[in-house]
């Protein structure tokens, strides 16, 4: 295969991609935010009756209480599909509470085309706490629209950027389920033709990834 000039934008990915996409290098998306509310209980309320009620912040048990296994969460057949090349076990990425945050990547450069799929949960305090951080995220987001029937809420976008002639094609889903977020980035680029996968390729991808992600993590309840 002839040496290829690679866009700078993507340097910082695609290099060592080239040479450890065998090993499942990758990146980590970043992590969500996670607000939490504090509850005021009245003055008169002391001691033992204070002290009883503290733990307390929501009268709704918690949903989801831990991350499921992200590298685990995706069909191995959707990763040959999605991410062809890549090794299927994926990269888990290191994360400062990985009992409430978990990411992991897949990426692979197979002939001229490049492939990279993260899967990322966060699990919050309350299902509040977590549609706060949903917004948030949609804040940021321009274009796209919602998926239905994806967890309680879903979101998609397919964005095109190109560096140095190099087009590259990005799709992010977010959803949320009671007081977890998934969130899912599928991207693409052809080095041959410089050209990036259609806007329904990408975006058809990140869906079928999410809905597995979610599924996985409704499965993995208690």
């Amino acid at each position: 295969m002839p040496s290829l000039p690679l866009p700078l934008a993507l340097t910082a990915r695609l290099s060592p991609v080239v040479v450890l996409a065998a090993a499942g290098w990758a990146l980590s998306s970043g992590p969500f935010a996670a607000p939490q509310a504090a509850e005021h209980k009245p003055a008169e309320e002391k001691t033992e009756t204070q002290s009883a009620s503290a733990p307390s912040t929501s009268t709704a048990p918690k949903a989801y209480t831990a991350a499921p296994a992200p590298c685990e969460s995706v069909a191995k057949k959707t990763i040959e599909s999605l991410v062809p090349g890549a090794k299927t076990a994926g990269k888990e990425i290191p994360s400062t509470d990985s009992k409430l945050r978990r990411t992991c990547s897949w990426n692979a450069l197979k002939g001229y085309d490049y492939r990279w799929l993260d899967v990322s949960y966060e699990v919050m305090e309350s299902d509040d706490a977590a549609q706060k951080s949903y917004e948030a995220h949609l804040d940021k987001k321009s274009g796209g629209g919602a998926v239905p029937g994806l967890g309680d809420s879903a979101y998609s976008v397919v964005n095109l950027t190109t560096e140095d002639k190099q087009e590259t094609r990005e799709g992010v889903v977010i959803a949320r389920a009671s007081n977890a977020l998934v969130m899912i980035t599928y991207n693409g680029s052809d080095f041959e033709s410089k050209k990036a996968p259609s806007t329904d390729t990408i975006n058809k991808g990140a869906i079928k990834a999410a809905k597995e992600a979610v599924a996985a993590l409704e499965s993995d309840k208690g």
